[in-house]
């Protein structure tokens, strides 16, 4: 899984990490039907992969990339991180903060209209803000508004969040998605079918989802930063990487990930090279193996340390990755403030691995190179999805060094939307190889913190720690940047120590894009940002009509 990322370039907290995020700037639309004189002019179509099919377009229950993807370009937060990672308007024109933090007012930007052509006012936060809130919502996203005590709107254009006491992320938590009122208000958000047919205030609207093919999003023209320079966006649900790298050399698609093996041995091609750029930079995230800690095996914490030595996950950045990425040593890569560079990944050991695992009552008592504990062999399944190869390499390698100490284990791969909705929200899993992908404010609590394994919650894998939590809690309070980072430090320290997860590795981001489309450039966070400036010359132009 990955974070749905927050703000302006989307990083808006957990989710399943995409193929290519799609990030989004304010700077240099158009307004509908104009051109600047001698620069760009809009035109064409963005064609691309999507790896699954959405599992919801309601973006307080968005909880996957797919969804993420599609909804980061349809809503927008009141704040969103700009160039320079600086937090900066979206709906809202300006805010000013009180009262050490307790008080934050925002003043919303006026005449942004829905893509209905209903007014954006106030009353769309408000309700919006009573749906992360509603018990009866299974949002993931609850607890950044746990310290709050009331949201008010003084008039249709001002909103003011009170906190109980100062909370770090605070503003940075306003870069959720607001969602209509006049259009949810009364409905089921579980089955409304708004889930499918979205309107919101972003710079694309949708306008088909065809299941299992494609999603289809056209620019809005009444886009209150103005209309995109690109006609539409086409996202193609392609679940397979070896498809997706077919399709972009065939020219089927504009834009995909590729896998370390395409990056590092298939793209040096002269004809690829002329048709693509290729982008490669470190991730903000980490892939992972879990277990599931209500399952008696995997709640003993050295049956974790040992299944941790067991694994060599330098065989893994040296073989699946082709050396595109670096051991994972913990919540925070190396990219985060709140990294700490302290932390050295654990040698593997698998000698250590089956002493732990020994310690731990499991003994192979029949010589059959299974071991056994109360007359139970340790065998179990770990799920992934289908389609991501680096996951079903590094899965592959994970099964080979667990047998090595005594431990079976089979991989099962499994459609996006039905590992998500069948699985990892029902908790029906042994194990799982799945990633996050993380915000640029690294608070950790949807993740981490005890109080986070409802249904649709992040900490699906059931940790709880009261030390993690205090620090969690801790970290979140404290409002200087500095002391924060070390509240996070030490929290890092101990989830490696404790291994709620195998923190396996961070891979580096490796998107290309068609070489026709202009004003590229990297986020600081890493990716492809900017689309809403993103064009095409005119006599590059591939696709003439208007979807």
């Amino acid at each position: 899984m990955s974070r749905p990322p927050r703000s302006g370039f989307r990083s808006l907290r957990p989710l399943f990490l995409p193929p290519l995020l799609l990030l989004l700037s304010s700077a240099g639309p158009v307004s509908a039907g104009t051109a600047p004189i001698g620069g760009p002019i809009p035109g064409d179509l963005l064609v691309t992969a999507l790896i699954g099919e959405p599992a919801t377009l309601v973006p307080v229950l968005a909880a996957d990339s797919p969804s993420h993807e599609i909804c980061a370009l349809v809503f927008n937060g009141l704040v969103r991180y700009g160039r320079g990672l600086m937090l900066e308007g979206d709906l809202a024109q300006r805010w000013e903060i009180e009262e050490e933090g307790r008080l934050i007012r925002f003043y919303l930007k006026r005449g942004v209209l829905w893509q209905d052509g209903a007014p954006f006012t106030a009353e769309d936060v408000l309700f919006t803000y009573r749906q992360y809130v509603n018990p009866n919502v299974p949002s993931p996203y609850g607890g950044d508004f746990k310290s709050v005590t009331s949201v008010t709107a003084p008039d249709p254009y001002t909103v003011e969040v009170r906190y109980a006491e100062p909370f770090a992320p605070a503003l940075d938590s306003w870069a959720k998605w607001i969602m209509p009122k006049h259009l949810l208000e009364g409905q089921d958000l579980l089955t409304t079918p708004f889930k499918s047919r979205p309107v919101g205030t972003g710079p694309f609207r949708l306008k088909e989802w065809r299941r299992g093919q494609r999603i289809t999003l056209t620019a809005n023209p009444t886009h209150h930063a103005g209309r995109p320079y690109l006609n539409g966006i086409v996202f193609r649900i392609i679940p397979d990487q070896s498809t997706i790298f077919l399709e972009l050399q065939a020219g089927g698609i504009d834009s995909g990930s590729l896998t370390p093996l395409q990056y590092a041995r298939m793209t040096g091609t002269r004809h690829f090279e002329a048709a693509f750029r290729k982008y490669h930079y470190p991730s903000l995230g980490y892939t992972y193996l879990g277990t599931n800690l209500r399952d008696p095996r995997f709640a003993d914490h050295r049956v974790r340390q040992a299944i941790n030595l067991a694994i060599d996950k330098q065989e893994i950045i040296d073989g699946v990755l082709f050396g595109l990425g670096e051991i994972s040593t913990g919540p925070f890569p190396k990219k985060s403030w709140a990294f700490d560079p302290e932390v050295q990944p654990a040698a593997f050991d698998p000698k250590r691995a089956g002493e732990l695992l020994t310690e731990a009552g499991w003994i192979d008592g029949d010589g059959d190179g299974i071991r056994e504990k109360d007359g139970r062999p340790f065998r179990f399944t770990i799920l992934t999805n289908q389609g991501n190869l680096a996951r079903k390499l590094a899965a592959q390698i994970i099964v080979r060094r667990l047998r090595e100490v005594g431990i079976s284990a089979k991989i099962r791969f499994l459609e996006w939307a039905t590992f998500i909705d069948e699985y990892i929200n029902k908790r029906r899993f042994e194990a799982v190889v799945l990633g996050w992908g993380l915000s640029w404010d690294p608070d950790p609590y949807d993740i981490w913190h005890s109080s986070k394994q409802g249904p649709g919650e992040f900490n699906f894998i059931g940790y709880a720690n009261p030390e993690a939590d205090r620090l969690i809690e801790a970290g979140r309070r404290e409002m200087n940047r500095e002391k924060r980072a070390e509240i996070y430090r030490r929290l890092h320290r101990l989830l490696y120590n404790d291994q709620p997860v195998c923190f396996l590795y961070v891979a580096d981001g490796l998107p290309v894009l068609s070489r026709r489309f202009r004003d590229i450039e990297l986020s600081p966070f890493g990716g492809i940002s900017e689309l809403l400036q993103w064009y095409v010359p005119e006599t590059e132009q591939k696709y003439r009509w208007v979807p």
